[in-house]
């Protein structure tokens, strides 16, 4: 067994843990923190091409990644997403391709959604008093508080991810 026989199963190993800590961490705090974003980046760099990316695949994966992340930030700048929502849609954009990259951000939207309509539902009822002890929760439940869309960010790139080159044979 080579390096590269094992750099795919630890690119999938790294990339949902950090997704669904990136989720976890967002939802709990309303924050994803830069060193999640700098795990994936230095992650696939050292992964991707000993699993056998070539570099034009890299290079798109990067274009495309750089590409949402000035997109993302824009809607930071007009108040739609935060920084780490940004900084993490471009980190998982990398990982994803240039191939699969439009459905993840087509089921982000999605889920987003989805989990924003669930979200304003929550906010309408009140809070049982036995959960006004969790920190979390009670921000989460405040109508001032923004949405986590990391939520839906990891979701969504688990969903895609089984389909990416990491998981299927790339010959």
């Amino acid at each position: 067994m080579t390096v590269s026989d094992l750099a795919a199963p630890c690119g999938m190993i790294l990339f949902a843990f950090t997704v669904i800590y990136a989720g976890i961490t967002d939802l709990t705090t309303m924050k994803i923190r830069n060193g999640l974003v700098l795990v994936l980046l230095l992650g696939y760099g050292i992964l991707a091409p000993l699993a056998g990316f070539s570099l034009p695949q890299i290079g798109w994966s990067a274009a495309l990644s750089f590409g949402v992340l000035l997109a993302a930030f824009i809607f930071f700048a007009f108040g739609w997403i935060g920084g780490g929502d940004a900084k993490f849609a471009a980190a998982t954009v990398l990982w994803l391709g240039i191939d699969h990259s439009p459905v993840y951000l087509v089921y982000t939207a999605l889920l987003g959604g989805l989990f924003t309509l669930l979200l304003l539902q929550f906010r309408t009822r009140a809070l049982p008093a036995f959960l006004n002890g969790s920190t979390w929760l009670v921000r989460l439940h405040s109508p001032t508080s923004g949405v986590p869309y990391g939520v839906a960010m990891a979701l969504a790139a688990l969903v895609v991810f089984p389909q990416t080159h990491w998981m299927t044979p790339l010959f």
